[in-house]
């Protein structure tokens, strides 16, 4: 992969897991609009800002993550956290990241309500322009620092007319492959392998062991279900299997989820819809809305322990499959044509990630001239001013408030 070639070692533990869940859980209190804005958000704070992943390993990280099933913007921060304090900052990463909004859920399902009136429609609203700078200011320094060629440039537009173009959810991943494909093709006259060294602080031992975790599950938690009749276990194996068969996260879970818990008659379609709602308003990955789903289902276990088994049946997968494929990354991403790939695969999620901008977060975002000049200043905000994306988020919020009111 194409790590940077002027960054000789890229090491692990070089932080506290401590560390790692203070700066987590400040995202994950702050991080609107989906996985997408989330992919920005990681990228502000640990490639610009704090420099703990260069840029072309991050882009890397993010195309390994997309290509695999589960919640992309989780496993990326799982992988960060992993780098820099070993499991336990991976599991402060995830926690910090996923608590917040999974308790919020959890209050909303036992009746806290959502935010009603002007007031509060203004104030979301606002969240999600956030959504629309931050995305803008991911998709413009990956861009400058990615697709410096017209080789990879065009890459990046094939792959993102490749998502306008098509309404198949596999269309993503079709594009990541074609942009590896094309890569192979175009990009073998670029810079030299790196010689770096990025460590991954799990063996191939531990990788192995959790791939076959990985399928054993999703095999054997149906034949389990049928000969125990566990409520419990059907609720779990349900979780997994939409964490499981689920590529490119986010809203490609909910026809899976709603499957899997409406048709059966868990719980109704209004509860469902309530619940997709709220999780939508919410900072933090759009995977916790399991917890929601977990507190209000119809059999037992639901309630605290309903949420806490749909966070541990939805999220488990895509963690167990990425554990099983970073110990082989490093070696992979020295190979000529592995290289040569992954200029393409990089290239290619700067189109995938220049098409979500258009489509869902600008089309379901900015509605009007007041919602493109939020929008606006907030990008420059972070572009120019280099400002915080916690004062982007505020400014964004206040200024949904104000426009609601006038």
């Amino acid at each position: 992969m194409d790590i940077s070639s002027k960054t000789a070692t890229v090491p692990a533990h070089r932080g506290s897991p401590l560390e790692v869940l203070r700066i987590f859980l400040k995202l994950g209190l702050t991080c609107f609009g989906g996985p997408i804005a989330h992919i920005g958000y990681f990228r502000d704070e640990f490639v610009v800002r704090r420099k703990w992943i260069d840029e072309h390993a991050y882009a890397d990280l993010v195309g390994l993550c997309q290509f695999l099933p589960g919640p992309a913007s989780s496993q990326v921060g799982f992988s960060i956290g992993l780098m820099r304090a070993g499991y336990p900052g991976a599991l402060a990463a995830w926690a910090g990241f996923t608590l917040p909004s999974a308790v919020v859920l959890v209050l909303f399902a036992y009746g806290a309500g959502a935010l009603n009136g002007p007031i509060g429609g203004g104030l979301l609203h606002g969240l999600k322009l956030t959504a629309v700078a931050i995305v803008a200011q991911a998709v413009w320094g990956m861009a400058r620092n990615l697709c410096p060629d017209r080789e990879r440039a065009s890459i990046a537009v094939v792959a993102a007319l490749i998502i306008l173009f098509s309404t198949a959810s596999i269309a993503q991943i079709g594009a990541i492959v074609l942009g590896g494909i094309a890569g192979l093709w175009l990009c073998r006259s670029q810079a030299p392998a790196p010689s770096g060294h990025v460590e991954i602080p799990v063996s191939r031992t531990v990788g192995l062991i959790t791939l076959g975790m990985f399928f054993l599950l999703l095999v054997g938690l149906p034949a389990l279900r049928g000969l125990t009749g566990s409520t419990g276990v059907a609720l779990f194996d349900a979780f997994y299997r939409s964490g499981a068969l689920v590529f490119g996260g986010g809203h490609v879970v909910l026809p899976l989820l709603r499957e899997a818990f409406v048709a059966p008659g868990w719980l109704s379609d209004d509860a469902f819809l309530a619940g997709y709602g709220a999780a939508q308003a919410v900072p933090g990955p759009l995977f916790t809305f399991a917890a929601y789903l977990g507190t209000v289902v119809a059999p037992e276990p639901h309630g605290l322990t309903g949420a806490a088994l749909g966070l541990a049946g939805i999220f488990l997968p895509g963690i167990l499959i990425l554990l099983g494929v970073l110990p082989f990354w490093d070696s992979f991403r020295k190979r000529d044509g592995a290289q040569a790939m992954m200029r393409g695969v990089n290239a290619a999620v700067v189109g995938v990630l220049g098409a979500a901008l258009y489509d869902p977060v600008w089309t379901t975002t900015v509605h009007s001239p007041r919602d493109f000049g939020i929008a606006l200043v907030g990008f420059v905000l972070l572009v120019a001013w280099r400002a915080p994306p916690l004062l982007v988020v505020a400014f964004s919020a206040a200024a949904g408030v104000a426009t609601a009111l006038i």
